[in-house]
């Protein structure tokens, strides 16, 4: 059973996801750090210095009576919310994400389709002479075989 594990284990497929699951963990800590650190700032800033990580909705108090500055606060509190700046920020991540893979699967499907274009033929370096049809180079101008002088 330690055998098949193993032989299943290092098949290429397995340690190719595996690869592909450590870039994608890295990959998605990048795209948070550009959706929170760069790209929701100046949105913010723009809608009247909005912190969207912090847009939260108490729907249940906590033991020490609100307003809440902070997510982090009602939580400390107590409180229950819906953290719908955090869902606002969730969801430009995955855009961005889903728009990264898009992107590297077009440039996948052009260089594979590049690949399978047959290349083009090349032009035949003989002919068949019309008077006798031996084969003939292609800027002959004589016949080789029968003499006949043959037309451009």
């Amino acid at each position: 059973m330690m055998k098949e594990f193993k032989d299943f284990a290092m098949r290429g497929n397995v340690v190719d996801m595996a690869v592909g699951i450590i870039i994608g963990a890295a990959f998605g800590t990048i795209v948070n750090s550009l959706v929170k650190d760069v790209i929701m700032p100046p949105i913010g800033l723009a809608l009247g210095n909005v912190d969207f990580s912090n847009l939260f909705a108490v729907i249940k108090g906590g033991s020490v009576p609100g307003p809440y500055a902070t997510i982090a606060d009602a939580a400390n509190a107590g409180a229950v919310s819906i953290n719908y700046g955090v869902f606002i920020n969730t969801i430009i991540n995955f855009l961005i994400v889903a728009f990264a893979v898009f992107l590297l699967i077009r440039m996948i499907n052009k260089a594979k389709a590049a690949a399978e274009k047959p290349a083009p033929e090349a032009a035949p370096a003989t002919k068949a002479c019309p008077y006798c049809l031996s084969t003939i180079p292609v800027k002959a101008t004589k016949c080789a075989f029968c003499a006949s002088e043959l037309r451009g």
